[in-house]
């Protein structure tokens, strides 16, 4: 297949955004990413997850789907319907990507207005106190935990400041969030469980499409025996373009509002997704506990896709 990609001769850029590429990804150079270029990230986050370290009451943190896949392999090219399936988004195990992670960050996650409903949001940075992530979705067989979750797909690290995994599980039309687990087992363990599992991700995803989840997590976190519920608001609220020094991204923006209920304490902490065709989750951005405006200025945590 000829190459799409690259600069015209004449030093003129190719692109703005990724609707002016047939890959639908623009790089920060002007240049589109070819077809046949298996940078595509795979499955990222709608949130975050159940996370017993999750700041407040030691509970769990909002959702995250995984990570981006830049080798994750096949031809995808996005069709710019407004819509995205299942079949648009690579979710399964064995996929990586590097992401560049802030915290405690000042963001105006209402963006720019281009009209027509449009945002635009650019992650470019720098952000004080940035680092880099590789980001892994792993097969779950032959894990300690493995027996009490057989429906997994794959697990993944849900944040930079724990390392805990989300196990997930991919379905036709959803990709939910079954628990949470440490990596290893013993005194200190965290098994915790979701009944019923989370839909991170709910498909087909377009503008103003919402749903609801309340869950009922138990087992053990860090080791202590934890019982608690957990509701999850989601709703696609915005779409545009989304910057970062990989390119822009043609996104939807997914609002999750998680209120945490343990005995009579009340945690709500509200995150952003934002998906990409043939991407999955390019960025993610998650509030400070109990501000739960419906755009946000101080993020406790901020992280989007690069090279």
């Amino acid at each position: 297949m000829a190459l799409l990609g690259g600069c015209a001769d004449n030093g003129t850029p190719q692109c703005a955004v990724g609707a002016d590429c047939a890959s639908g990804m623009c790089r920060a150079d002007g240049s589109c990413v070819p077809l046949d270029d298996d940078a595509g990230p795979g499955p990222v986050d709608a949130g975050e997850g159940t996370d017993a370290s999750a700041p407040g009451d030691g509970g769990v943190e909002p959702m995250n789907d995984g990570g981006a896949d830049v080798d994750g392999g096949g031809l995808c090219a996005p069709n710019h319907d407004g819509t995205i399936t299942a079949s648009e988004i690579p979710l399964r195990a064995g996929l990586r990507a590097t992401f560049r992670v802030a915290t405690d960050v000042t963001f105006d996650t209402a963006g720019e207005d281009l009209g027509g409903g449009r945002r635009r949001w650019d992650l470019t940075g720098p952000f004080p106190g940035d680092e880099s992530q590789l980001v892994e979705t792993r097969d779950p067989a032959g894990a300690w935990y493995a027996d009490d979750f057989p429906g997994a797909s794959y697990v993944t690290e849900l944040s930079v400041e724990s390392d805990l995994l989300g196990v997930f599980a991919v379905e036709a039309d959803s990709l939910d969030l079954l628990g949470v687990v440490s990596p290893e087992e013993g005194f200190t363990e965290t098994h915790l469980e979701n009944d019923p599992a989370v839909p991170a991700l709910q498909f087909p995803l377009a503008l103003g499409d919402s749903w609801e989840t309340t869950t009922s997590v138990s087992g053990l976190a860090s080791g202590v025996g934890s019982f608690y519920t957990e509701t999850y608001e989601s709703e696609v609220d915005r779409a545009g373009e989304l910057v970062t020094s990989f390119g822009t991204f043609e996104v939807l923006r997914i609002r999750t509002e998680l209120t945490r209920t343990v005995g009579l304490a009340v945690t709500t902490v509200v995150t952003f997704a934002f998906v990409a065709e043939c991407f999955g989750t390019v960025a993610q951005m998650r509030g400070q506990d109990y501000d739960t405006d419906q755009e946000l200025g101080e993020l406790a945590e901020l992280r989007r896709l690069v090279p």
